[in-house]
């Protein structure tokens, strides 16, 4: 393929999903974005900064009852598929409403977001057996009113970013262990930073059976709260998004049997792949969806600051008439705009690749899309049950998901995925930044939001892998694509 068709094909996933993409999306997008704004007006705007100040007073507090409402919104299972019990609303309108969340509180958008990263793990695994008792769990336990949540278990204290990438990993510093034994796997080590932890019953967990090697022996589990072994430790105290916990995780001779193993070397047979690849490819798959999201994070927090900031202006009288009556104040704004617009542009843009080449679009292929909106919940979720108890589906599904992709596919999505995560992020940021210089000292007061949306920003620089190596990222998949001469990540 020459590079002025791959040129064309790279950036316009936007213009070749039109076509392919279910037309009813969009009101499934509109759906979403109407009730994070009714979920913003009630419960998020209310009580934001009363929650911020109770846990900057109290670190070692959680905000259970945030956890509770959320629950009661039925937020945990709206984006489960309809086939495992779940709403079955489209992944794409996930980013538009943790974006609308965001631009009241990125802590809150963020407890959501984190439970279904948790679920986007184990289906980047492409272990259909374990997704759909996974999600029926969590569907039954809503029903009950019981918080069923997840989260997604790879930092270690010793490594960070790096595990994304079977480059970086196997040069890193490893040190959770997983041991074969009958019946499953012992866990031995330890996670930090997970988001959601605290308040999460199922974790899906990274080990890795050789450390000297961990690319070529990952295993992806799941582990339950509450499993001998298995324990919660300290919350950490951060400067922003806190009322989305992130927290440690401790392994101690933990038992995780094979029910729970989502992924490991011993599960790929018939795959003409090295595991090393399809460990990378597992990652990239997830990082093509999650990376989205936190782009749709810094659109959501650079439109709230961009908001506040104009609600100020707008009561704010100086010796030389109203503030937003200033030329260089207006030039500012439209840089703000600027900012948030092109933010949203772009997750949009990811969402359309992972639509046409990545994980989305077994569920957003029109039959399939419309067979599923068509049939009851009940009926679609006990087919499924049905079918996956036949080995050859499981077995099928994961040799499509993990061996189909053409390389060109994932370089397409990972690098979309990666230019969104930086580029959304430092949008949301300098918003924050010139906000601040436009507001002076009306910035830094809590109760006006400006300072509390920057120290919420800064986090977003770091998570779903730092936005420096986003960028090495980007370059790999796109710029360095096929160049002579061209090697990543040199010491």
């Amino acid at each position: 393929m020459d590079e002025n068709t791959l040129w064309f094909d790279d950036y316009s996933c936007g213009l070749m999903a039109i076509a392919k993409q279910p037309t009813a999306m969009i009101k499934e997008i509109k759906h979403a974005t109407a009730l994070a704004r009714r979920f913003n007006e009630e419960v998020v705007s209310r009580r934001a900064l009363e929650i911020d100040d109770e846990l900057d007073r109290d670190p070692n507090a959680l905000p259970y009852e945030w956890v509770r409402q959320a629950l009661e919104w039925g937020l945990y299972t709206h984006w489960i598929p309809k086939i495992f019990g779940g709403r079955g609303c489209c992944f794409p309108s996930l980013s538009h409403f943790v974006e609308e969340v965001a631009s009241s509180c990125l802590g809150m958008a963020n407890l959501i977001g984190s439970h279904y990263l948790g679920i986007a793990g184990v289906m980047a695994t492409g272990n259909l057996t374990v997704l759909q008792w996974l999600c029926e769990d969590m569907v039954q336990s809503n029903k009950r009113g019981e918080a069923c949540l997840a989260s997604f278990a790879i930092t270690e204290p010793s490594s960070g970013s790096d595990t994304a990438s079977a480059d970086l990993v196997d040069r890193g510093s490893i040190s959770c262990e997983s041991k074969k034994v009958p019946g499953g796997y012992v866990l031995n080590g330890s996670k930090i930073f997970i988001s959601n932890a605290h308040f999460a019953t199922w974790h899906m967990v990274l080990a890795f059976e050789d450390i000297k090697k961990p690319s070529a022996s990952a295993v992806f589990c799941v582990v339950r709260t509450g499993a001998k072994g298995f324990q919660i430790g300290k919350k950490e105290d951060k400067m922003g998004q806190r009322a989305c916990p992130a927290s440690e995780l401790i392994f101690t001779d933990c038992f995780v049997p094979d029910k729970q193993i989502c992924l490991s070397p011993h599960m790929v047979k018939g795959i003409n792949k090295p595991y090393r690849d399809i460990y990378q490819g597992v990652f990239d798959d997830l990082c093509s969806i999650s990376r989205a999201g936190v782009c749709a994070l810094g659109a959501g927090v650079g439109r709230g600051v961009y908001n506040d900031t104009l609600k100020l202006l707008e009561e704010t009288q100086t010796p030389d008439g109203w503030l937003i009556n200033q030329e260089w104040v207006q030039m500012k704004m439209a840089d703000m705009l600027r900012n948030t617009v092109v933010a949203r542009l772009i997750y949009n843009e990811v969402n359309h690749a992972n639509s046409i080449y990545g994980l989305f679009k077994p569920l957003q292929t029109k039959p399939l899309y419309y067979l599923s909106k068509l049939l009851p919940t009940g009926w679609l979720a006990k087919l499924t049950r049905i079918i996956v108890k036949w080995p050859l589906i499981p077995y099928l599904f994961r040799q499509d998901q993990l061996g189909r992709h053409p390389e060109i596919y994932r370089q397409r999505t990972s690098g979309w995925a990666s230019l969104a995560k930086f580029a959304g992020t430092d949008a949301g940021v300098e918003n924050c930044e010139i906000a601040l210089q436009i507001l002076g000292e009306c910035g830094i007061r809590h109760s006006n939001r400006i300072e509390k949306h920057l120290r919420d920003a800064r986090l977003l620089t770091i998570y779903e892998g730092t936005n420096q190596m986003n960028r090495l990222d980007l370059f790999k998949n796109f710029i360095g694509r096929n160049r002579k001469h061209v090697s990543m990540y040199s010491d």
